[in-house]
């Protein structure tokens, strides 16, 4: 079993993928309205429109919501903490959180973007935030 299963390389998140092969966390945002949005999509839900452009985030949020994961075929696997970061810009997004026990692990905690590479798919991952916010 693969580490990590590729993601669908399709014209909706490509951006999405090709941003975090560059260290990038970017956002589909609506070219209309200019609404964010994640995951991405064809149509903007707001004005319905087919045009979009790429925004990206600064890559601090919040942890809004949290469980300890255990992967059921790996009983003796580290559990990993499977977290909904609601970023700075409003959207949100689900990831793993690394770089605290969790335990410690709580809602509106600060978080930051990291980029990890497994084989040939880099993932945006959180941790704590380093540094506190300007």
């Amino acid at each position: 079993m693969p580490e990590v299963i590729a993601p669908v390389d399709d014209h909706d998140d490509r951006f999405f993928w090709q941003g975090a092969r560059e260290g990038k966390l970017l956002i589909q945002r609506c070219a209309r309205c200019a609404s964010l949005r994640h995951p991405p999509s064809p149509m903007c839900p707001h004005c319905r429109s087919t045009e979009w452009v790429t925004q990206e985030a600064c890559g601090r949020g919040t942890v809004h919501a949290w469980i300890v994961s255990h992967h059921p075929t790996m009983p003796d696997a580290s559990p990993r903490v499977v977290v909904l970061v609601e970023l700075e810009e409003g959207v949100r997004l689900v990831s793993n959180l690394h770089g605290i026990d969790a335990g410690q692990v709580a809602n509106d905690l600060a978080v930051e973007v990291f980029f990890e590479r497994f084989g040939d798919v880099t993932l945006p991952q959180f941790r704590p935030v380093s540094r506190p916010r300007a």
